[in-house]
């Protein structure tokens, strides 16, 4: 129960950081996007505030070693720069310049009931989830390659 009430307090403070920095406004992300138009620094401001207040509980995370309310730490083990993290890096930024959302405005601003965010998030799931039966199949091929070796 603790860590669901971390996830809701975190999500929570996440959404309000959304709304009121007005991330959620695709034309503020396209704006950004646009440097030599109507460029708007704003969401290099919300980047950068919001590394400041993540970097300070990351180092105290990092060296207290065991975490508050979780059995171990699930720090990410991969570090390394390779073609799923650069074609998937180029297909996320395809998407988020042409509509201007990533996922957790998109989901955000679901609450509008604006029909093209709610087929951006449908769509969105349809390609998370082909992405997983992708590699689930490669992962079983792999697996079956190598037992019958």
């Amino acid at each position: 129960m603790p860590i669901l009430i971390a996830a809701l307090v975190c999500g929570l403070v996440f959404g309000w950081g959304l709304q009121i920095s007005s991330m959620t406004n695709t034309l503020k992300i396209l704006n950004f996007l646009d440097l030599f138009g109507t460029w708007d620094p704003s969401l290099a401001v919300t980047m950068a505030a919001a590394l400041a207040c993540a970097a300070p509980g990351l180092w105290y995370a990092r060296r207290r070693g065991r975490p508050l309310i979780a059995a171990k730490s699930a720090w990410p083990s991969k570090n390394d720069i390779d073609a799923p993290l650069l074609v998937g890096s180029a297909v996320f930024g395809m998407g988020w310049g042409l509509v201007g959302l990533c996922p957790g405005p998109a989901i955000e601003n679901l609450v509008t009931r604006s029909p093209q965010v709610a087929v951006f998030v449908i769509a969105m799931a349809i390609g998370m989830t082909a992405v997983d039966a992708l590699r689930m199949r490669a992962h079983r091929r792999i697996t079956e390659a190598t037992s019958t070796t």
